[in-house]
């Protein structure tokens, strides 16, 4: 009886563990499936969070980037600002000196005008003392410039512009030499006669008529023109030709009022 029991209990044992032979090769296999599937999603979820990671990486650096160019564009800001300012305070600084000056030129263009009369009264009296060459000329002149005072059309510093002009050229007479025809009453009979004037400077005046007959020179003693000698006819017309320059520069011998001692 025993003996039976015996067998069945190992028959039992030998059953149980065929089933467990069974059974432990499909465990292991599920166990491993589950152990990759971990696996597999612990690495997408690495490769996922590394993505979220470079996405960041990249959008750090961008920040950065644009953070340095903020920075370039405010110290630009900065300097072109301080420009700005040293620009303002120089243009504050010109306008208070405009004004200034605004406030000065009134005061100057009331005492310039005083002036401007009497520098052309001055001017007459001096063309009516000085030789008579071309004086009409130099007198239409002033006429001019007394009209042109008395008009609005002119600023004041056009009208002393035209005024420092005709002194300009006045002046321009004393180191020049020229010659021209024009009508003379050299015999003082209110008879005048077609000559041709030969200036040098303001030290000679001089004349010669067109058959180079007759030579004089004005007298600034006498204030009337002087019949000059035969001596003068060649140096006279000489000058002529220098002054024409139809002749070379030379030395002429020239009938000169000694100047007066004071």
């Amino acid at each position: 009886m025993k003996q039976k029991s015996i067998k069945l209990f190992i028959s039992s044992v030998a059953s149980v563990a065929s089933v467990a032979a069974l059974v432990s090769p499909w465990c292991m296999a599920a166990e491993v499936g589950d152990i990759l599937k971990a696996g597999a999603d612990k690495v997408e979820a690495a490769r996922v969070a590394q993505v979220r990671v470079d996405r960041i990486a990249d959008q750090t650096d961008g920040l950065l980037q644009e953070f340095k160019q903020v920075n370039k564009q405010i110290e630009s800001l900065r300097v072109y600002n301080s420009q700005l300012e040293r620009q303002v305070s120089s243009q504050n600084k010109m306008m208070s000196e405009l004004e200034e000056s605004i406030a000065n030129a009134t005061v100057i263009e009331r005492g310039i005008t005083p002036l401007m009369i009497s520098m052309l009264a001055s001017l007459e009296d001096f063309i009516a003392l000085d030789m008579p060459f071309k004086r009409d000329q130099r007198l239409a002149a002033i006429e001019e410039l007394s009209v042109n005072l008395d008009s609005a059309r002119f600023s004041a510093a056009e009208k002393f512009r035209q005024i420092l002009e005709v002194y300009d050229i006045e002046s321009d007479y004393s180191q020049s030499l020229e010659t021209y025809r024009a009508m003379i009453d050299i015999n003082a009979n209110g008879s005048e006669v077609e000559v041709d004037v030969l200036r040098i400077g303001r030290v000679a005046l001089a004349y010669q008529t067109k058959d180079k007959s007759q030579t004089g020179a004005w007298n600034k003693g006498s204030g009337s023109w002087q019949t000059l000698g035969s001596e003068y006819r060649r140096p006279v017309d000489q000058g002529i030709r220098i002054a024409k320059k139809l002749s070379p520069q030379d030395v002429i011998e020239m009938p000169i009022t000694a100047p007066e001692i004071l």
